[in-house]
């Protein structure tokens, strides 16, 4: 059954990439919410841990890669919050 883990955790994983990619390329984030995205973070953070204190290498490794492109869309979020202010 772990196989049902790891295919979503490739689809949940994949989804944000999209987002990232466009978000690199335009440097706009005018439609993306900042506290949804620094919400998201701080959950992928917590799931990480627990893939970490259960030993659980899907939960782990999607969501280090997920928390890569979320992370870095939240990046951009805040510099141009930063700069609109």
């Amino acid at each position: 059954m772990e196989w049902i883990g790891t295919v979503a955790a490739v689809f949940t994983t994949a989804s944000f990439l999209p987002q990232a990619i466009k978000t690199i390329r335009t440097k706009d984030t005018s439609g993306i919410s900042l506290w949804m995205y620094a919400m998201f973070c701080f959950g992928i953070l917590l799931w990480t841990t627990y893939g970490i204190i259960i030993k659980d290498n899907p939960i782990i490794f999607s969501n280090l890669i997920t928390s890569l492109f979320a992370w870095t869309v939240l990046v951009y979020k805040i510099r141009n919050t930063i700069k609109k202010d």
